[in-house]
């Protein structure tokens, strides 16, 4: 009886992790078009909305990893934060409108970008990332600090005042 009820567990582990894979590769064509389309051309010191990145842009806006591999280099004129989520991610979807709030609160002062780790599956590696969200902290100089989980409005602002733009302690 035992080895039934393993070997069904198996079958119903197999084929739910095939019908995640099918609709994963699916899904990736068309998130990279879309990802693609609201990607940005350019930074924008102006910009109140969370930039989308893709490969090509996250090497323009934030790091080229080919070019300087063992060294992180800022290629950014502001500090930033990058949301590394998916669509499918019910907590990504719970900080999504905090980055919108955090993108109109920090207008001018910190760039707010979001990568589709499905769709930009080599940025995920690059960053180790292996659960999500995860969030990139990125002050104007220094290293960045990633952050695995998905955490209430304050603390980001906490972390963005503290250590994105290296502002005494925040009273709350």
């Amino acid at each position: 009886m035992k080895k039934i009820g393993i070997l069904l567990l198996a079958v119903v582990l197999n084929v739910g992790f095939a019908a995640c894979n099918s609709n994963a590769a699916e899904k990736e064509s068309t998130t990279e078009k879309t990802v693609n389309e609201k990607s940005a051309p350019a930074e924008s010191a102006n910009t109140a909305t969370v930039i989308y990145l893709n490969k090509e842009s996250f090497q323009k806006l934030v790091w080229n990893y080919t070019q300087n591999a063992q060294d992180w280099v800022y290629e950014g004129s502001l500090p930033a934060v990058i949301d590394f989520y998916a669509d499918w991610c019910g907590p990504c979807k719970r900080v999504a409108p905090i980055m919108e709030k955090l993108a109109k609160e920090y207008k001018g002062r910190v760039v707010i970008y979001k990568v589709d780790t499905d769709a930009n599956q080599e940025l995920s590696s690059v960053f180790g990332i292996r659960s999500i969200p995860s969030v990139l902290f990125i002050p104007k100089n220094g290293k960045p600090a990633m952050q695995a989980g998905a955490m209430q409005e304050e603390q980001y602002k906490q972390i963005i005042e503290e250590f994105v733009l290296g502002n005494k302690a925040v009273q709350q």
